[in-house]
């Protein structure tokens, strides 16, 4: 069998999954095999690992089975593949079994890349797993989320949810069901309060926003919290920093909509909108004396300084100083 095409349109002998994001990687991989049982429910399942790999294995595993039957070969960590590994990979993938589909996950780089390209060139089908590290790229992996499980939830609530528990892609995932299983209706921001409050009252995102919008009592009261929680200065610092770096960037970039303005700036349309609204009583000689106070609390949170809290507090009453100052 020469061809990567599906018989009767189903699972094509050879599947690519490339990209360094774990979890769209397992779903992909856990899509293909899905298929592949409705079509053959006897499916034999072989996982191949590349650490500790010894030659002939996938030759091995891919070889027919002498009771018949179809089967799926999972190799992954394809791009730290050995020679002997992807000498018999190619060899595979030059000559594919009837009734095998081979599935190679590869996270990227240059190790093994002679199968990624010989995979493409054999027509394999490719499913790609992108690195998610921005937050605009985990605002559309929780729109998405909440998308395919035909629920809606609010520009708000996503970022709620993105400040939240938005380190980790995998935690994301997980707050994102547990918010589609255990509630009804559009999903906002009171809603991701309920479940994830303490976590979004602690962060710095929201000790900026307050600052910025020029509320002095209330950013002290929530940095106050955020420090009194355990909450480090250095990233409440960290995110003054890019609270008032995009509000200069927005700033400078003209009247054109987020949506065509996302890919330039690096940035969520709802950041956009949202950084649009909170400029209202800044100019830009604010945001620069306001970007120098974050420089110096810094600096002094760094070790610079003798009391980090202190030159938080400092910072955040000079950004809402600067706020009424026009």
């Amino acid at each position: 069998m020469t061809t990567t095409e599906a018989p009767g349109g189903g699972v094509p002998p050879l599947v690519l999954v490339t990209g360094p994001e774990q979890i769209l990687a397992e779903r992909a991989i856990e899509s293909t095999l899905e298929a592949a049982r409705s079509l053959a429910p006897d499916l034999e399942y072989i996982r191949v690992d590349m650490e500790g790999y010894e030659p002939g294995q996938i030759g091995m595993h891919c070889a027919p089975s002498l009771f018949g039957g179809a089967k799926c070969v999972v190799v992954r960590g394809a791009d730290q593949a050995g020679d002997d590994a992807q000498a018999d990979l190619l060899a595979q993938i030059e000559r594919p079994e009837e009734d095998v589909t081979l599935v190679v996950a590869h996270a990227g780089g240059n190790r093994a890349k002679k199968v990624v390209e010989a995979m493409k060139k054999s027509g394999a089908r490719v499913l790609e797993a992108p690195a998610i590290k921005s937050d605009r790229d985990k605002a559309d992996f929780a729109v998405n989320e909440f998308r395919r499980n035909r629920r809606k939830a609010t520009p708000e609530a996503v970022r709620a949810l993105v400040e939240a528990v938005g380190k980790d892609v995998r935690e994301l995932a997980s707050a994102c069901k547990q918010l589609i299983d255990d509630t009804t209706g559009v999903i906002d921001d009171q809603v991701v309060a309920t479940y994830h409050g303490g976590k979004v009252e602690a962060t710095g995102f929201r000790v900026a926003d307050a600052a910025i919008a020029g509320q002095a009592p209330e950013a002290l009261r929530l940095l106050r919290h955020a420090l009194a929680s355990g909450v480090d200065p250095v990233p409440i610092v960290a995110i003054l920093a890019i609270q008032l770096r995009q509000l200069i960037k927005v700033a400078g970039a003209g009247r054109a909509s987020a949506n065509s303005l996302a890919k330039t700036l690096g940035m969520a349309p709802w950041q956009i909108d949202r950084a649009r609204r909170s400029l209202q009583g800044w100019d830009v000689e604010a945001l620069g004396r306001a970007i120098q106070a974050v420089a110096a609390a810094d600096h002094a949170v760094k070790g610079g300084g003798r009391d980090p809290e202190y030159a938080v507090e400092r910072a955040v009453l000079t950004i809402c100083d600067e706020r009424h100052r026009r």
